[in-house]
């Protein structure tokens, strides 16, 4: 079991996505704990590696958990991502192992990894993603 964490953020009806670097789907940005670390800990600095914003701590809000087929791994291995929203502040620039971010639509599901599918699904359900 692969466990992550997600910052979704949705603008005008699309949500923020990455790709990394040699990747060929997208995926909502966020990433792995390190030891010790809580969940917003994790998001905050992880959020802050990829876009290069800060998250501000006050506004981060669990929002749910999804669990798929891992994109890359052997057959069996399964990610859960739990999934925050939050404001931020800073501008959102690609940095690290990111090559690129993109707001994409419900339209753009077939981009994204089976997880994020998922996210997608939930989201469009209720309205937030056009």
């Amino acid at each position: 079991m692969i466990d992550k964490l997600a910052w979704v953020r949705i603008e005008n009806g699309k949500i923020l996505t990455a790709r990394s670097h040699r990747r060929d789907l997208y995926y909502i940005p966020g990433g792995k704990r390190e030891a010790g670390e809580l969940d917003e800990q994790a998001l905050r600095r992880e959020i802050k590696e990829e876009l290069t914003v800060e998250l501000v701590p006050e506004s981060v809000q669990f929002l749910a958990a999804f669990q798929a087929p891992a994109h890359g791994q052997p057959a069996g291995t399964l990610v859960r991502l739990r999934c925050y929203t939050a404001d931020y502040q800073g501008r959102l620039h690609p940095s690290a192992e990111i090559e690129e971010m993109q707001w994409l639509a419900y339209a753009d599901r077939h981009r994204v990894s089976a997880v994020a599918q998922l996210v997608f699904d939930h989201l469009h359900s209720h309205g937030l993603l056009i």
